[in-house]
C-alpha cells in the first residue's frame, strides 16, 4: 500500500502516451470540414501527438529514478 507515488505516476504515462499516440493517429486520418485548412489540422494533431509523447517520455523518466 506504500506504492500509490509508483502507481498514478504510471497511470499518468499510460495516459500521456495513449493521448499521444492517437493524436498523431487522428493526424494521418483526420477529414477536415470544407471551412477548415486541412494542413491546420494535421498539424494540431501533430503537435499534441509529439507533445503527449514527450510527456509520456518525461514521466517515464521519472517513474524510474523513484
Amino acid at each position: 500500500m506504500g506504492e500509490w507515488g509508483e502507481a498514478l505516476l504510471f497511470g499518468l504515462v499510460v495516459i500521456a502516451f495513449v493521448l499521444g499516440l492517437s493524436s498523431i493517429i487522428m493526424g494521418f486520418i483526420h477529414q477536415p470540414q470544407k471551412d477548415q485548412s486541412a494542413l491546420a489540422g494535421k498539424i494540431e494533431f501533430g503537435f499534441f501527438g509529439v507533445a503527449g509523447l514527450v510527456v509520456s517520455a518525461v514521466l517515464t523518466y521519472g517513474l524510474s529514478s523513484i
